[in-house]
């Protein structure tokens, strides 16, 4: 017997719940309208339902069959400062080591994309060193061309961090805390006037990597920048945290990508910076792993 799958999937609770924290009003609109705007690609695209429902953080992702038979998945999101430019970077890479973009609607950011075998994650990989590799070596040809126009500029996000850098540090208690970050500043200020061109992935952990039939590995939703590659390690190492494994990791990427090493430390450091901030916008401590990544990346 055939399994049936519904033509509107039902929206899943925890998709829900995470639009209405982080998006608000807005997350709400979205969760409401999605399955009115599934039933329009469907009929656009000519596609049927081929499989259970998934979800990321914030976006809905649907197995689906084109009318040719070929599996393809429709990702239906919310754009926002960061996934705006996913198509852009997509058609740029245009599958080589990464997801391959079959059609996109610009005015709601929906995307049709290749299926991946999202059952096989790099995240499942035993060996954490050989997973550093398989990500180093994405990372080495993804970030191998200069960013289409049109991208987020990490010149841009490099000079937002440093203002807001200089509000958000004094109000740290701990003032071992305070002198760590105030070193990734310090870093970020040395490279911050050469911010680079090359197309960054920028959130390339081991959960954004899937198994696939004509690769063995290829890299899924990229939240592209314009900038140095250095800026683009920072997922290897803090992801699958290890503490002790964190030189090699940084050895590891930078090597792979051929990197100036002090450049790349200096650029690592203000990812550092860069969560540190996040966490303290919104009323909490900095996390260890973060800082614990900075206090050995400083000296290493």
């Amino acid at each position: 017997m055939r399994n049936h799958h519904p033509a509107t999937p039902e929206v899943p609770a925890e998709l829900v719940a995470t639009q209405l924290k982080y998006n608000g009003e807005a997350g709400r609109a979205f969760i409401t309208a999605l399955p009115a705007r599934t039933a329009v690609f469907l009929g656009r695209w000519n596609l049927r339902i081929d499989g259970r429902a998934m979800h990321g953080v914030t976006a809905l992702v649907l197995p689906v069959r084109r009318a040719d038979g070929t599996p393809a998945v429709l990702k239906l999101q919310l754009p926002d400062d960061e996934s705006e430019g996913e198509p852009t970077a997509l058609r740029h890479w245009n599958g080589d080591h990464a997801v391959r973009l079959l059609d996109h609607d610009p005015a709601t950011g929906t995307m049709l994309l290749e299926r991946l075998d999202h059952t096989r994650m790099l995240s499942h990989h035993p060996d954490a060193h050989e997973a550093t590799l398989v990500i180093a070596d994405l990372l080495a040809h993804l970030t191998a061309t200069p960013a289409p126009p049109g991208v987020r500029r990490l010149g841009d996000i490099a000079q937002g961090m440093l203002e807001r850098s200089s509000r958000a540090l004094p109000r740290i208690p701990d003032p071992e805390t305070r002198t760590l970050l105030q070193d990734c500043a310090a870093a970020l200020r040395e490279v911050a006037p050469e911010p680079g061109d090359r197309l960054l992935h920028w959130d390339l952990h081991h959960e954004n990597v899937l198994a696939a039939g004509r690769a063995p590995w290829l890299a899924i939703d990229p939240k592209p920048l314009a900038g140095d590659p250095g800026f683009d390690l920072w997922p290897a190492i803090s992801n699958r945290f290890d503490p002790d494994d964190i030189t090699w990791r940084f050895d590891a990427l930078t090597a792979t990508l051929s990197l100036d090493r002090e450049h790349a430390r200096a650029w690592t450091l203000a990812r550092a910076l860069q969560n540190t901030l996040w966490h303290i916008e919104d009323g909490n401590p900095p996390e260890p792993p973060t800082l614990e990544i900075a206090r050995r990346l400083r000296t290493a």
